[in-house]
């Protein structure tokens, strides 16, 4: 109880402090409350395929798997995060999620996006399971992204290449993808405020 005591008391600001120490933790917090709101960062916890498209960049990939036969049966999840685990999935979607985060925000995506080695892994894993029935035939299911790096065998897409993307190549590849764009995260009285601020 005195080391809790102690640790409160040293945080605690002087009394002529306080005052200002309240006023600014209810300005932080009310502008992370924000961040999180128009970054619609809850929605990075559901398995929607609308949630890959926060991201502007990822307009030309949703729409390709929309028109896919992946589209009918599979989502973006399904896909591009470890099924075999909860843990698992939710650290790749977390460390997957920040990292993306952080390119999108800084404007450091590259302008051809190359999927990294531990996706590949995830990818070729899921593959493997969806098609277990196929791939349990023609000895694949041994070939991971790590055996294919090493050239002892290729990914399942080294031969689907289309699958489930098309020929998306690039981010300017596919400027008029027509996908239903998300709706607006600004509340109705600030984007009255700002149309009529532009006539």
């Amino acid at each position: 109880m005195n080391a809790i005591k102690r640790i409160v008391i040293f945080f605690r600001p002087p009394k002529n402090w306080r005052f200002t120490v309240i006023i600014l933790g209810g300005i932080f917090t009310g502008i992370l409350l924000l961040v999180v709101h128009i970054s619609n960062a809850t929605s990075y916890l559901s398995d929607e395929p609308e949630t890959c498209i926060n991201c502007h960049v990822m307009y030309p990939y949703y729409a390709s798997w929309t028109k896919s036969s992946h589209g009918r049966d599979a989502t973006c999840v399904d896909c591009h995060v470890p099924q075999d685990n909860l843990f698992r999935k939710y650290y790749v979607k977390g460390t997957d999620g920040m990292a993306h985060t952080t390119y999108f925000t800084f404007r450091w995506e590259p302008q051809v996006i190359q999927i990294k080695q531990r996706g590949i892994n995830v990818v070729q894993e899921n593959c493997i399971r969806c098609h277990i029935d196929l791939v349990d035939m023609t000895q694949l299911v041994e070939v991971t992204g790590r055996t294919a790096a090493q050239d002892e065998g290729k990914l399942c897409w080294d031969c689907h290449r289309e699958t489930p993307h098309g020929t998306v190549k690039s981010l300017s590849a596919a400027p008029h993808a027509l996908v239903d764009r998300l709706p607006s995260v600004l509340p109705g009285w600030l984007e009255n405020f700002l149309s009529q601020k532009d006539q």
